[in-house]
């Protein structure tokens, strides 16, 4: 399921109105990321969720986007997983509670051992 994306080809963004119970701040961030991700390498960034649950970064780009910054798209990314570690693993927990009905107690218990 797709969370929100960022085509830097038509400079547009998309949030899944799906999500529209996060906060204000928390969609303002996913947007300012996605954003600033293809001004700067350029293609397409979504943000999507695997079938478990997990926060996945897809990357697609045009076959005649010759200034696509590949390297620096999986830098990028990597810098966004390390930096916003925390937010992200929210957005997961998010996900996991209210879209997939997992209970958010087994999933902290979960993560506290891992």
């Amino acid at each position: 399921m797709v969370l929100c994306g960022a085509n830097s080809y038509e400079q547009k963004y998309y949030f899944n109105p799906d999500f529209n119970k996060l906060p204000e701040g928390i969609r303002q961030e996913l947007q300012i990321m996605c954003v600033l991700f293809t001004e700067d390498v350029g293609g397409v960034l979504i943000l999507e969720f695997t079938p478990e649950g997990e926060l996945e970064f897809r990357v697609e780009v045009d076959e005649n986007d010759y200034l696509f910054d590949e390297i620096g798209s999986e830098l990028k990314i990597k810098q966004y997983q390390s930096e916003k570690r925390d937010f992200l693993e929210g957005l997961e927990m998010f996900y996991k509670v209210f879209f997939l009905g997992m209970d958010a107690s087994v999933l902290e218990e979960n993560e506290e051992k891992a």
